[in-house]
């Protein structure tokens, strides 16, 4: 299913989701991944540990809070896909930053992690019917379908990796 096939998109994720063109789900998992697979690895291993301000993520906080958030997005459809009605939560990224340590981790390293999650989210999406994919359940207040949430782990993506292009390493270098 595409994009414009989300039924209620809703408010918080559509600055993620109005980031991905209208092209089936499947098509913008690859799509993602051949992004990734761009990332210049040396131009970010070149910023290292650096932030652009003070009480800002560094690059390899901003891959890992990828990689995290992929995991609860993913979380949250595979249940509305297989129809799993108990309540659902937020979650709160700050505190899931401020409790993981990337200092000692490559840039590739994570690059490879969020790789495989992205890979896995995909092949998770694979097994759900069109029915399934428009499911939805609200969380936070909010009317959420698996399919919103598929689109929403790629424009989230493209989000945070403009915020790297734009405050650590200049589109030309990356």
């Amino acid at each position: 299913m595409k994009r414009s096939d989300i039924k209620q998109p809703p408010c918080y994720f559509d600055k993620y989701i109005d980031l991905v063109p209208d092209v089936e789900l499947a098509d913008a998992f690859r799509a993602s991944l051949d992004e990734l697979d761009g990332v210049d690895v040396a131009a970010l291993d070149r910023v290292g540990d650096n932030v652009y301000a003070p009480g800002k993520w560094t690059v390899k906080d901003i891959l890992q809070h990828l990689i995290d958030a992929e995991h609860v997005l993913s979380y949250r459809a595979l249940r509305i896909g297989r129809n799993d009605k108990l309540p659902y939560t937020g979650f709160d990224e700050a505190e899931m930053a401020a409790n993981v340590s990337t200092a000692n981790r490559t840039v590739a390293d994570i690059l490879d992690d969020l790789r495989i999650v992205r890979k896995s989210t995909a092949a998770m999406f694979a097994t759900f019917t069109d029915e399934a994919v428009q499911r939805f359940t609200v969380v936070n207040d909010r009317q959420m379908s698996a399919l919103a949430f598929g689109f929403s782990i790629i424009g989230h993506q493209k989000y945070h990796l403009e915020i790297i292009r734009e405050m650590y390493v200049p589109l030309d270098q990356m």
